[in-house]
């Protein structure tokens, strides 16, 4: 029993499919929030049909994530097989790295010898005076 992939899908379906959220009851109350564009054009309808070629923008953890549907897909089925679905469009993440010179970085050392605590703690007191 072979199935073959739909050409039209529901959104909320895919965005589960596509494992970008964990439930499907999750990406439906993203979707009526009026979280998700397709196309540009903002939706709140969990039903909105979606097919390939159409491109989808949403806010997922601290990002904005842009994705063109590629195929609509038959299951949730594993990660390889959920990224086949798409192709991300995003801009990479940047990292932000709060420089603060008041704190000694950590360099992946472990923990400060007893000479940096030294330091430390006598930088700490010219701080305070």
């Amino acid at each position: 029993m072979s199935e073959t992939a739909p050409e039209k899908l529901r959104l909320d379906k895919w965005l589960w499919f596509a494992r970008f959220f964990k439930t499907r009851s999750l990406a439906a109350s993203i979707v009526a929030g009026g979280q998700v564009r397709i196309n540009g054009t903002p939706t709140s309808k969990r039903a909105a049909t979606i097919s390939a070629g159409d491109v989808l923008t949403f806010a997922k953890d601290d990002h904005i994530r842009v994705i063109r549907i590629d195929a609509c897909g038959v299951r949730r089925g594993p990660a390889p097989e959920a990224q086949a679905l798409y192709t991300d469009l995003s801009p990479p993440e940047r990292k932000v790295r709060d420089e603060n010179p008041q704190n000694p970085a950590f360099e992946g050392k472990g923990r400060p010898t007893k000479r940096d605590r030294r330091q430390l703690d006598l930088s700490r007191s010219r701080h305070l005076e």
